[in-house]
């Protein structure tokens, strides 16, 4: 027991960091604090003291707690934009981030925006913990008090049940129930249970109605939606990863009004979720790894993206498909138990499978390329270790998971080898 102790104290916990960017000059630093004249002290990614780049512990209260005190500090807080990254990956996004600046337009710049740490936000998020649950929230799209819970009563719902089923939470924020909802509907001659995900909306009385999403057999991708017909990919991708994977033009029934828009497929209750494009929002960083403009505008395309080399929470590096959820609206992981033979081929618009042109930081050949897309296993050389050291070895892409698979010795020429012996070993029938 006291060797467990003395092994969880000797891990350093992992903290948080602040990037800034001076938005006079157009330079990323990593933040170190602040003088006692209301200046930032910063160092640059590539400097001495890069390693000593202000630390904050990673849950939300604490950083709260920190930014609104630094913050305030800063004697023109409006000539910066902070960014919050995990230390581990401050350094290579700090370039990264440097090196977009360097090449992006004016409104481009400002599209990082959406990634920055806001004062706004933070101070709501802390007056929200101060005033407590039960008062008014700036967070919350609907109040408790407003809610129809005689129409509630009537489904066999009240507060305390939403609550003990951390249901209440996502309906007040507008968000469907994260899980299904068991209700009782009376017909008047007969009493029908059903499970359902609940939503709120603002009746025309100015009340808060309660919506059920009943759960479907299957989406219906025969009729249109919105005045969009599915293509056979559409149909393909929304019932294998539940996300359509393109940006389409849909039509308000009300207004004729023409929305860009993704669909995405509710996992729970199969019904089609509708969200206008420029709602999508997709994270500067994900796990480790800094989106550069290609890999983004793929995102914000509806598009799936395969990431390598992310990092995990237990500190190992993993690869997976993300893409982004109209239902969730935000970027999602599609692992195994999401999807069920979502495919390379399924990625690409063209329905044409893709492999990525470098591996480890080595850019492929066109007739390596040829290979690997034929499902052959092709040689490379020239790559380096974190030593510094080189090494080379036989390389193949699994299209079924969207991976490579990297071996030193020909795993071709082993399956060959193996073959002839099996065949020698049964010798000749006679």
């Amino acid at each position: 027991m006291q060797r467990e102790n003395n092994i969880n104290e000797s891990v350093e916990k992992i903290r948080d960091t602040l990037l800034v960017l001076n938005n006079t000059i157009n330079t990323i630093g990593l933040v170190q604090g602040v003088d006692k004249e209301g200046n930032i002290k910063e160092v640059l990614p590539e400097g001495e003291n890069s390693g000593y780049a202000i630390r904050i512990d990673t849950d939300q209260d604490s950083f709260t707690s920190f930014f609104t005190d630094f913050y305030s500090q800063l004697k023109n807080p409006s000539e910066f934009s902070f960014f919050k990254v995990t230390e581990y990956e401050a350094v290579e996004t700090a370039k990264e981030l440097q090196e977009f600046v360097n090449q992006a337009s004016g409104e481009e710049i400002l599209g990082l925006k959406q990634y920055e740490v806001s004062i706004d936000r933070v101070e709501a998020y802390k007056n929200q913990t101060l005033i407590g649950s039960d008062k008014d929230n700036s967070l919350y799209r609907y109040e408790v008090g407003h809610i129809d819970w005689d129409t509630m009563g009537k489904l066999g719902l009240n507060r305390e049940k939403l609550e003990k089923m951390n249901a209440l939470e996502s309906l007040l924020r507008g968000f469907k129930t994260p899980m299904l909802i068991p209700v009782t509907i009376n017909l008047g001659t007969a009493v029908s249970t059903m499970e359902v995900r609940l939503s709120l909306y603002v009746q025309d009385s100015g009340g808060v109605g309660v919506r059920l999403h009943r759960v479907r057999k299957e989406p219906d991708l025969t009729s249109k939606f919105f005045g969009h017909e599915f293509t056979r990919e559409d149909k393909r991708n929304l019932l294998e990863s539940g996300n359509m994977g393109r940006v389409v033009d849909l039509i308000n029934p009300r207004t004729d009004e023409v929305i860009p828009s993704v669909v995405s497929k509710d996992r729970l209750t199969n019904e089609l979720i509708a969200l206008r494009a420029e709602f999508i929002r997709v994270p500067l960083v994900i796990k480790g790894v800094t989106l550069d403009m290609e890999q983004r505008r793929t995102l914000l395309e509806g598009k799936a993206l395969f990431i390598e080399n992310m990092l995990s929470k237990r500190v190992t590096l993993f690869n997976a498909i993300v893409q982004f959820n109209a239902d969730k609206r935000y970027v999602e992981f599609l692992f195994k138990k999401n999807i069920k033979s979502l495919r390379l081929r399924d990625l690409d618009g063209n329905g044409k499978a893709e492999v990525p042109g470098v591996f480890r930081g080595k850019k492929l050949y066109s007739w390596q390329m040829d290979k690997l897309n034929a499902g052959e296993t092709a040689y490379i050389s020239g790559l380096v270790d974190k030593g510094g050291k080189k090494y080379q070895g036989y390389l193949r892409f699994d299209k079924g998971v969207g991976k490579f698979e990297f071996s030193f010795k020909n795993p071709g020429k082993e399956v060959s080898n193996a073959q002839k012996k099996s065949n020698i070993s049964r010798g000749k029938k006679l």
